[in-house]
């Protein structure tokens, strides 16, 4: 029977591929934001005007 050498990671790799997951996430969440960017969404085609002056002044 063989027995299985388990070598503890050192500090510096576990941090060395932490900050690469962060780094690509960090790239997926700005490129996400580029591409919704370029997506045209539709505006309110009537511009509504509404005249609250008497409103305002039944409240004084």
């Amino acid at each position: 029977m063989q027995l299985k050498y388990n070598r503890q990671r050192s500090v510096g790799s576990t941090i060395g591929k932490l900050l690469i997951k962060v780094f690509l996430i960090f790239i997926i969440i700005i490129v996400g934001i580029f591409l919704i960017e370029k997506i045209n969404f539709p505006s309110p085609v009537n511009n509504y005007k509404i005249d609250i002056t008497n409103e305002i002044k039944k409240l004084k």
